[in-house]
């Protein structure tokens, strides 16, 4: 059995987890770049108003925002353990990334909403 053909035999834990490492790591830049775009959307169009975020205890809630946010990213890690322990880890592979298109999604909604309670001021009704 080689190890290194992901489509070859059952895998073992060891190979799917560092599958897993392999495929989502490098897109956490692309999840992270989105967020702060829309972060930096808010404060933009609120500028200057916005600008007062850089001396406050928002500043510091937004960190821990970001905190969590990655923290939320790893559950797509649970998801492609699972799935590639499963007799659909072929197709899995191939089209793993609509897991990350969802998640991007929900995490930019996510966002936007927060900025807009938290840096625009603004009430979401």
């Amino acid at each position: 059995m080689d190890q290194t053909d992901p489509l070859a035999g059952p895998p073992s834990l060891p190979s799917i987890l560092a599958d897993g490492l392999k495929y989502w790591e490098p897109r956490r830049i692309l999840y992270n770049a989105v967020l702060v775009s829309i972060v930096l959307g808010h404060v933009v169009a609120g500028w200057p108003g916005t600008k007062s975020i850089f001396a406050s205890q928002k500043f510091l809630q937004l960190f821990v925002l970001a905190i969590l946010a990655n923290v939320a990213y790893c559950a797509a890690y649970v998801a492609d353990v699972f799935i590639q322990l499963s007799s659909v880890r072929g197709p899995w592979l191939r089209r793993r990334w609509v897991l990350l298109l969802i998640g991007i999604l929900f995490a930019a909604a996510l966002t936007h909403l927060v900025s807009l309670g938290l840096i625009a001021g603004r009430r979401i009704d």
